[in-house]
């Protein structure tokens, strides 16, 4: 049973690697099977977590995991758009800076044993996805009839997404400052 929420975090893994290619290269997959891939990988985001709470095996190794995976695959994913000119190719860099201050800060900074999340951070990793979904609906027939916004509002949400991550970085390399003045 430990292994249940870490299969589904697993999914994730998975699927990036083809959805990045998809989302560089559209006719790479058929539009209905993105879609469905990346609905599996925001479903299994969403229960791995409740799984492990539920069969008790919750952990800091399986948080890593699953923010790990979560990094991974909204970063190759945002990368792919980006090479399509979809999104600023900053944001997905900023991602990867994000993550991998989120770790640093957590496990040395504040020597916790565990990852130390932080409000807006958790936001973020919520709001990466956005543009993912506003651009794989663009493709789908069923949205034909708003396409032509759906792009733009996916482009538009990656740049809130950048200032809020740049927000976030600075407020997490500031924390310790802070904690410290108090």
């Amino acid at each position: 049973m430990t292994r249940s929420a870490d299969l589904l975090t697993g999914l994730r893994l998975v699927v990036a690697l083809p959805l990045a290619v998809s989302f560089a290269q559209p006719e790479f997959l058929d539009a209905r099977v993105g879609a469905v891939l990346l609905a599996a990988a925001i479903g299994s985001d969403y229960l791995d977590g409740k799984v492990a709470r539920r069969l008790g095996t919750a952990s800091p190794r399986g948080q890593l995991f699953d923010h790990g995976t979560d990094c991974l695959f909204v970063t190759a994913c945002l990368t792919g758009a980006a090479a399509a000119g979809q999104v600023p190719l900053v944001l997905p860099v900023l991602v990867a800076v994000a993550f991998g201050q989120y770790v640093f800060d957590s496990y040395w900074v504040h020597r916790q044993k565990r990852l130390r999340m932080s409000t807006l951070g958790r936001w973020n990793g919520i709001g990466y996805f956005v543009p993912l979904v506003g651009l794989a609906a663009a493709r789908l027939d069923a949205f034909s009839a708003i396409a032509a916004l759906l792009v733009p509002a996916a482009r538009a949400t990656a740049y809130v997404l950048v200032a809020s991550t740049l927000a976030s970085i600075v407020d997490r390399a500031t924390a310790a400052r802070r904690a410290r003045e108090e």
